[in-house]
Order: structure tokens, then C-alpha cells, then sequence
């Protein structure tokens, strides 16, 4: 079970050599430097570690406060690993994702979040009956007389808000983004990633992944080549470009599982049909090899 580490200094610390030399020693053959605030959500290092991280991986850290800004982050982090078949260790505290007991804690830590979450939604719902009981208005005084500082404050909470929320997708949409683009037009990425979103996940629009790529370029976790225009292809060049992203994904898939995910897609067979036959995706699959679109 290959271990990977994680060691983070604060801005005004000096060296992670002390949490490299720990997670050396716990058996990481990787380890991967930040330098940041515990507070801050810009954490490209750490990003690129997630998003690369496989099945049967572990995550170490030494500390907890070392991975995590919050509770509630260091659940969103562990959640994301376990979607990916991935673990969590911290070697300080009783969490190890791998073990019974290290579940347990885990669950009493969310517990302990929820149970946060209830009081902060009490105290906000106590404090504004007791303001509007007063003859108070709610809302942000600043704002509404708008006052310029008031107005970038709101401006940049909407947009950690925003951040957030990518964030917590960004498995499902940062590796095709970096892998197709700018090979694959956006509204054909749009539908492979849709197609292959969890049960209940909410879908994407064509502008909405566009803004969400932007928005990644600009923190550095995209390449700027993905937003680069695609270039025209015929219909034949298309869906062999599908396909490839297809297998590409998933290199264990069967031929049965890509028509029915190409029909998932309503994209039509080379004759215009609706159905897929698995002797037609193999006849793709064997030219986009030819192509160099497929490894193997």
C-alpha cells in the first residue's frame, strides 16, 4: 500500500525538514512541500496531490492541522480520498481511514461537525429574531449604502464560497479537463463528464465548466493550454476522440460498457443510428489506436 506524505509550514515557519525526515521514517516514498497559511484555501500543491492520488494510496501527515483548515475541511479531504479508493493517516492523531478504529474516530468527528453546524444555525436564526424584535435590519449596513470595501468583502466571501464548491468536484472534472483539453470541444467534454457523474451529483453546463477551468488556470491547478481553443473536426475525427477519452478513463472497460456509455452520451453510431454495437466501437477503438489516441 504505497504511503505518500504531506508536510505544510505556515508562511513565517522556515522548513518542513522536521515533517519530511517523520514521514520518511513512517515509510512515505513521496512527500510532498507547501508553504502556506493553515487558513487559506490555496493550497495548489495539495490540490495536484489529491487529484493524482489512486486507489490503494494513503495519505500521511504528521498533524492534522497540517492537511486541514477546519473540521469540515479535513472531512471533505477524507471523503474525496475514500470516493477514490484512497486512505488518510495522521501520525500524531487516532485517524487511520484503513482501520476500524480509525473509522470510529472518523465518525465521531463528523458527528462533532454536524453537531457544530446546528449551533452556528441556532445562534444565526436566535440573533436575527432578537435584531428584526428590535427594529434592526439584516444585511450588511456597508452594502447597502454601498460603500465600496463592503461590496469587494462580499465580493471575495461569494467567491471563496464559489471556490469552494469547485473544490469539492474537482475529482470529477479537473483530470478530464487536463487530460482532453483542448483536444475535445467543450460541450463534448461536458457530456463525457456528465456521463460519468455519481448518482445525485449535479450536472454541468458548457459555461459553468468553462468558468470553473478559468478559475483553476488562474490559481495555477490548470494548465493554461486547456482553455485554448479546439480545433474543428469531422464527425468520424470526433467520435473517435470520444471513444479514446472513453477507454482513456478506464483502460479495463469492456466494449458493452462504452456503447452503453456512448448512448448514454446520445451520441450516434458512424451510420446515424441510436444503438451501439460492440462491433462498431471496437472498429473505433482499433483506428483511434491506429492514431495514437490510445496507449496499447
Amino acid at each position: 500500500m504505497p504511503l505518500i506524505g504531506y508536510a505544510r509550514v505556515s508562511t513565517g515557519e522556515q522548513t518542513t525538514a522536521g515533517q519530511v525526515e517523520v514521514l520518511r521514517v513512517a515509510g512515505c516514498g513521496q512527500v510532498v512541500e507547501e508553504q502556506g497559511s493553515g487558513g487559506s484555501r490555496l493550497r495548489p500543491a495539495l490540490n495536484r496531490l489529491l487529484d493524482r492520488i489512486r486507489p490503494g494510496d494513503t495519505l500521511v501527515v504528521v498533524r492534522i492541522d497540517r492537511l486541514a483548515r477546519s473540521l469540515s475541511h479535513l472531512l471533505e479531504v477524507i471523503e474525496g480520498l475514500e470516493a477514490r479508493g484512497a486512505h488518510f493517516r495522521s501520525l500524531n492523531d487516532p485517524i487511520d481511514t484503513a482501520s476500524p478504529q480509525g473509522k470510529f474516530t472518523l465518525q465521531i468527528l463528523g458527528a462533532t461537525a454536524e453537531f457544530e453546524r446546528a449551533l452556528i444555525r441556532e445562534r444565526t436564526v436566535a440573533g436575527l429574531r432578537t435584531a428584526r424584535a428590535a427594529g434592526r435590519v439584516g444585511g450588511n449596513p456597508g452594502v447597502r449604502d454601498g460603500d465600496p470595501a463592503a461590496l469587494r468583502k462580499v465580493a471575495r466571501a461569494r467567491d471563496e464560497a464559489f471556490f469552494r464548491k469547485l473544490e469539492d468536484s474537482a475529482p470529477h472534472w479537473v483530470p478530464e479537463v487536463r487530460r482532453l483539453r483542448p483536444d475535445m470541444p467543450w460541450e463534448d467534454l461536458v457530456r463525457h463528464i456528465n456521463a460519468r457523474l455519481p448518482a445525485g451529483a449535479r450536472p454541468w453546463t458548457q459555461a459553468r465548466l468553462v468558468r470553473a477551468a478559468r478559475r483553476y488556470v488562474r490559481e495555477g491547478l490548470l494548465e493554461p493550454r486547456v482553455l485554448e481553443r479546439a480545433g474543428r473536426r469531422e464527425g468520424d475525427d470526433r467520435l473517435l476522440t470520444i471513444v479514446a477519452a472513453i477507454a482513456g478513463a478506464d483502460p479495463g472497460i469492456t466494449l458493452q460498457a462504452i456503447a452503453d456509455r456512448l448512448e448514454a452520451l446520445r451520441e450516434r453510431t458512424p451510420r446515424g443510428r441510436t444503438r451501439w454495437q460492440v462491433s462498431s466501437v471496437k472498429m473505433l477503438l482499433d483506428r483511434a489506436r491506429a492514431r495514437g489516441l490510445i496507449d496499447g
